[in-house]
């Protein structure tokens, strides 16, 4: 089976630098929480990869199907409780342009089922990916 590797080491007092393959991504702290707002937190940057992970199965299912997409954008948002500090839920709403217009939601449909992020993820929280074009 395949496995994944990314590694994060700490650039100073609040940051870190994320590499996976040759990309680079550098998270911190907002000023507000004792950082210095270099890049997004973990945890935001944790429903960012839930989305590009959801995209790049989009983006892939209309091309096998010979589906034009436009415009595409996923909206993510988790909310949070503490104790410990985690995501109790999180909704993505997918908008985009399609032609023929009728197969968007099957194309949602394809990407959720496909999205290692979100087969991960649904196990731990409630998470809902709605259609809203």
């Amino acid at each position: 089976m395949p496995t994944a590797y990314a590694t994060v080491t700490q650039l100073d007092h609040s940051s870190s630098e994320g590499v996976a393959r040759d990309h680079h991504l550098t998270m911190d702290r907002p000023e507000a929480k004792g950082g210095q707002n270099k890049g997004p937190m973990g945890g935001e940057t944790m429903l960012m990869g839930l989305g590009g992970c959801f995209m790049s199965n989009l983006l892939a299912a209309a091309i096998a199907r010979d589906v034009k997409l436009h415009d595409a954008r996923a909206e993510i948002e988790g909310d949070l409780a503490d104790a410990p500090q985690r995501y109790t839920a999180i909704r993505m709403r997918v908008s985009a342009s399609c032609e023929p217009a009728d197969q968007l939601q099957k194309l949602v449909t394809i990407a959720e089922r496909g999205c290692i992020a979100a087969n991960t993820l649904r196990a731990a929280v409630d998470l809902t990916v709605e259609c809203v074009a």
